[in-house]
């Protein structure tokens, strides 16, 4: 919370404030130096000579600059403070935080009261000492400024937290450390005052004394008091002008300025505004924590250039060297002009983070004061200051935003020697400035919250680092074989998302990314490992069915409107692991020779499943079912289905066999064996039968390895 401490002293004496008012253009002051700064304009320029003369004024009036003259011709901001023929020139004076304040003219006389006390002269006028704008003071004076608690409240829970021990609040010398606090009275004591000032007798011995730091709890806990209207000073704030930005009481809506204005509930736009600072805090952290990063980087330039300034003159030194004698005499200006190198980069990189430190600080101490300011309970007082932090945090976060971040200088010497000249030739031997060009491409980021798996497909997205400013020209996405295998390439392209598919299922996959432009390839991203699914999620596939067959239920459910067997795949493909599914038969008329299996993508559409070579499948009516491959029929078994029963089909890829079930018990024996490649459910049906996919099911209890080889 030290960068914030900025944010919480008065521009014109320096301290924290004190009694802090909020002007017109949301700028505070100390209710004391606001008026240790007025200054009293003539009669002419008074708001009441303006009302004399029906002239529309507001409550706060801006003066004219020029006709005032607060500026200089230059247009420099700063000025003398003396635009009136009758008021002689006062230079300007300059508070302890450098900000430049205009003082009243003449002092005060000793026997007059303090500034802070004193009443505000007729016609005084105030000058904003940071932002230099100038407005004349109505009939209230100072009253008219509405008090900034939040300030208050925040300033007051930073020296708490500054604060090493609390003292006694009645020693009247060296204050000792408070022992005790007594919450009636409200004041801290020592042991030795507290024994004199507080006897735990008579009507004080009903006070409650607890320890000191309890008692910095309860005062800071204690409710703060409630705003009242700056117009009508009995009246609490109740409402919101929207047109004005300020809070208002009833009073102000009845009979003031506001009863045409549109308001609004006060809580309801101290949330907004809350949840507007919120909103604006988060880019502008977003901001900083990218100039973080930024200085880390200018940092590690700062190793680099050293570690490259050393490389180059090793390298110098040995090219210098082969030349023997009549290049010593030529190597110390060469050296001499690498170090020039060396040092303007360092001074540049160098300067570049003294500058970005700054301005970080005092991006970080505006987040931490705003975030403050949000802990407050108070709508009035938060809504008083809000939109002026919020135009802060965004034209901060617009400064950091205009090539702020990107460095001035690059780590790398662009010099070359050119050592095949002849002897001759060695005394005009100098530095061949090196062709610019692009730098190879940072490494990429993988996304790791946009990278994920479905079934057997793989997501993969990736950025280049945010601080980068090297064009790239394309991407190189590469996976492994799933079992640790050597990495091939599966994408090149300008995209940074890529979806792989057909992979094997239940297997880990490493992925990793890199980025190229003209001038090379970058290292590797970090590898990030993917696991597919270890069970298949599926529905059949449109695109590759027979135009007859009919879908519904999310293309889980089919049938055909044509009285020949047509063939319907399953979206998914499969080449490795153990994979069972399901179909019910959801209809089932006139007896009709279903076929359920597995196939190649190729396989004849318009036939029954397992009539060509690229198809394995069980056919099965009432009664009975039969396998078949390439129209070769085998192993007739007993047993048939009706409307409700239920087919399974087990595809084991690692002992390379294809099993049938009916209403969860295996059909005949191990249908087919040496399966291999890749394979997609099938089914072949027509107009009498409709059947329903069920997918993602663990192997059923049947099929055990001994099962498995019958």
């Amino acid at each position: 919370m030290e960068e914030m401490e900025e944010e919480l002293k008065c521009p014109v004496c320096g301290s924290f404030y004190r009694e802090p008012i909020i002007l017109p253009c949301s700028h505070n002051l100390c209710q004391a130096c606001a008026r240790n700064i007025l200054v009293q304009t003539p009669e002419a320029e008074s708001p009441q000579s303006r009302r004399a003369s029906g002239s529309q004024v507001s409550d706060y009036d801006y003066l004219d600059l020029d006709k005032m003259s607060l500026y200089s011709e230059a247009d420099s901001g700063y000025g003398s403070y003396g635009g009136f023929a009758s008021a002689p020139t006062t230079p300007c004076q300059k508070s302890p935080n450098g900000v430049r304040v205009f003082p009243p003219a003449v002092p005060p006389p000793p026997h007059l009261p303090p500034a802070s006390l004193a009443p505000v002269p007729r016609n005084a006028c105030l000058t904003c000492p940071q932002c230099h704008r100038s407005l004349i003071l109505d009939e209230r004076g100072l009253r008219g400024f509405p008090k900034n608690r939040v300030l208050e409240g925040v300033i007051d829970r930073y020296q708490q937290s500054k604060a090493a021990a609390l003292r006694c609040q009645l020693c009247e010398k060296a204050p000792k450390e408070a022992t005790a606090m007594c919450e009636q009275c409200d004041v801290f004591y020592c042991e030795p005052c507290r024994l004199r000032c507080h006897p735990p007798r008579g009507p004080l011995a009903k006070h409650r004394l607890v320890p000191p730091a309890q008692g910095r709890v309860s005062r800071r806990l204690s409710p703060r008091k409630i705003s009242t209207c700056t117009d009508h000073e009995l009246e609490n704030h109740s409402m919101y002008c929207v047109q004005c930005k300020m809070p208002v009481c009833y009073q102000c809506l009845e009979e003031g300025k506001h009863s045409s204005h549109e308001v609004k509930a006060l809580g309801a736009m101290w949330k907004l505004h809350k949840s507007q600072l919120s909103q604006a805090l988060n880019g502008l952290s977003d901001r900083a924590k990218e100039a973080k990063e930024f200085l880390v980087q200018l940092r590690n330039m700062v190793q680099q250039i050293q570690e490259n300034s050393v490389e180059f003159e090793a390298c110098l030194v040995a090219q210098c060297d082969a030349l023997i004698d009549a290049l010593n005499r030529r190597k110390a200006q060469l050296l001499s002009r690498v170090n020039k190198e060396h040092e303007h980069k360092l001074k540049v990189v160098r300067d570049q983070i003294s500058h970005c430190t700054v301005k970080l600080r005092q991006t970080t101490g505006l987040m931490e004061y705003c975030l403050e300011v949000i802990k407050e309970n108070d709508p009035s007082g938060f809504l008083q200051i809000s939109d002026a932090l919020i135009r802060r945090v965004h034209l901060t976060e617009d400064q950091w935003g205009k090539g702020t971040l990107t460095p001035r200088m690059t780590t790398d010497f662009d010099l070359n020697l050119d050592s095949a000249p002849l002897l001759q030739s060695i005394h005009q031997l100098d530095f061949v400035q090196m062709k610019a060009s692009s730098p190879v491409p940072a490494p990429p980021i993988l996304q790791l919250e946009e990278c994920c798996t479905h079934n057997n497909s793989a997501t993969l997205s990736w950025k280049q680092p945010p601080l980068s400013t090297v064009q790239v020209e394309g991407y190189i996405l590469e996976l492994d074989d799933g079992n640790g295998g050597q990495f091939r390439e599966v994408y090149v392209g300008k995209e940074t998302m890529c979806t792989v598919d057909g992979l094997h299922f239940n297997s880990t996959y490493s992925a990793r990314v890199k980025a190229f432009n003209k001038t090379g390839v970058s290292p590797y991203s970090k590898t990030l490992v993917l696991q597919t699914s270890e069970v298949a999620w599926f529905s059949f596939d449109p695109g590759s069915a027979h135009s007859d067959i009919l879908f519904s239920n999310d293309n889980l459910t089919v049938t055909c409107n044509s009285y020949d067997d047509r063939v319907v795949l399953g979206k998914t493909g499969f080449s490795k692991g153990l994979h069972y599914w399901e179909l019910s038969i959801d209809r089932y008329d006139n007896h009709p020779d279903p076929a359920f299996g597995v196939a190649r993508v190729d396989v004849l559409k318009d036939v029954m499943l397992g009539k060509d070579d690229k198809a394995w499948a069980m056919y099965v009516d009432n009664n009975r079912s039969w396998f078949m491959h390439n129209n070769s029929h085998t192993n007739r078994t007993e047993g048939g289905i009706t409307k409700g029963a239920t087919v399974g089909v087990l595809l084991d890829l690692t002992r390379r066999t294809l099993t049938f079930s009916i209403n969860e018990d295996q059909q005949g024996p191990v249908a087919f064996e040496n399966m291999e490649g890749l394979f997609f459910p099938a089914v072949s049906l027509n107009r009498n039968v409709q059947v329903t996919l069920h997918t993602g099911l663990p192997v059923p209890e049947f099929y055990t390895p001994r099962g498995a080889m019958q």
